[in-house]
């Protein structure tokens, strides 16, 4: 019989690749990574995990790579943890069989601006937003909106390119870094000019049609959406835990989603939650950690489950509180040490320290995910407790950068 094997299309550098390959291995499947840039993902030579090396953004390609692993292996199931492979990832599950999302439902959500029409349609509440391609639009849509405004690619993830406009010059300067050539598009520039609208972050964790739970978000100082600091569950009244439940769920509706997870983002505004983006995958980590922390399901356990077709279950085996807490780079430059992370991780009540770099690597600060160099996570059965636990591991963690030279040397 052949065995039976998991194909994941790239892999994840932070955190849920490793996960994904653990969980396959947990339910007795071979893991398969495909990637255009298999060293990305360190683990995968760490663990010896089978790699091939693909262009995973040629369907074909990968058509004929999955059909070539097939004369050897039983391909329980497909998938990905990057928002750039997760429509392909569904048309390869549509191709082989397997099960999967909706393709079309993926693509037209990963499209911000055709995800915003499909929600305007459906009235749900969203902020008033234009699409622009040049400078001339932006500045129009800018002026029809009113300042501040949020400008964005219509397509990314992970904060990259987002910035908050609060002025005719940070308006000019955000939309020359967005059209100069700095910011890598995947196609032709297409730039969302959104409303800000102010008021708590939230992220409404979901599995098929089921709102796990609800985690509150807090950011760096603007002008850019640098996380700071997850906590899960969100410390909510019941009725104001439902309103976001079910414009959440509202959205998947919209959208033709409801397959296998989601993560919602809202803010809680005078005028309720707005939602400001529905993404159709897991949330990226430490989300899942922090809800295995709290609530013990683990998601991506789970996921890969629903991916693979056998039965999958959200129970909760705890009730308790969790809290990450993001490392963010202070200044550019070379990192000449981090240190820390062990008594950080032997602290009782510490779930998890994870850093992202490693000593002598350039910093590059561009205000986005890719700020972050480290996350701690905390666990314990009330908010206070974890509040505390999370900020004695964190103040036992330090770094130190060299800013780059200036002089030329």
């Amino acid at each position: 019989m052949a065995r039976r094997a998991l194909i994941m299309v790239e892999g994840h550098p932070r955190g849920n690749g490793l996960l994904y390959v653990k969980a396959a291995q947990h339910l007795g499947l071979h893991p398969i990574t495909l990637s255009a840039d298999p060293a990305r993902y360190g683990y995968l030579a760490a663990e010896r995990i089978e790699t091939i090396h693909v262009d995973t953004d040629n369907l074909n390609a990968l058509i004929r790579e999955c059909s070539r692993l097939h004369a050897t292996y039983d391909i329980a199931g497909i998938t990905g943890a990057l928002d750039s492979v997760y429509a392909t990832v569904a048309k390869l599950c549509r191709h082989f069989d397997l099960p999967g999302p909706n393709p079309a439902s993926i693509d037209q959500c990963l499209d911000k601006f055709a995800q915003r029409q499909l929600l305007a349609e459906a009235s749900l509440p969203i902020p008033a937003y234009r699409l622009a391609a040049n400078a001339s639009d932006v500045k129009i849509s800018a002026a029809e909106i009113g300042l501040p405004v949020i400008l964005k690619p219509a397509e990314g993830s992970g904060s990259r390119g987002v910035r908050l406009c609060r002025n005719i010059d940070e308006l000019a300067e955000h939309t020359a870094y967005l059209l100069g050539g700095k910011h890598i598009w995947r196609s032709s520039p297409r730039i969302l000019v959104e409303e800000f609208v102010q008021g708590p972050h939230y992220v409404a964790e979901i599995m098929g049609n089921e709102v796990i739970g609800i985690t509150a978000v807090e950011f760096d100082p603007p002008p850019h959406f640098v996380f700071r600091k997850l906590t899960f569950p969100a410390p909510l009244t019941d009725g104001d835990h439902k309103r976001i439940a079910d414009v959440s769920l509202s959205c998947l509706r919209a959208l033709g989603l409801g397959w296998g997870p989601s993560c919602i983002e809202l803010r809680w505004t005078k005028r309720g939650p707005i939602v400001i983006e529905v993404n159709p995958r897991l949330a990226g980590a430490p989300d899942p950690q922090l809800i295995e922390a709290a609530y013990g399901i683990d998601l991506i356990d789970q996921h890969t489950k629903i991916v693979i077709g056998d039965q999958w279950n959200l129970r909760r085996t705890r009730s308790g509180t969790a809290a990450a807490r993001f490392l963010v780079a202070d200044r550019d430059g070379i990192l000449d040490w981090i240190g820390g992370d062990s008594r950080a991780a032997a602290v009782s009540g510490v779930a998890e320290v994870k850093l992202y770099v490693e000593s002598k690597a350039p910093i590059v600060r561009k205000g986005d995910i890719g700020d972050c160099i480290g996350h701690v996570i905390a666990a314990s059965p009330t908010f206070a407790e974890t509040e505390t636990i999370l900020r004695r591991a964190v103040d036992l963690i330090d770094w130190s950068i060299t800013p780059f030279s200036t002089t030329g040397e």
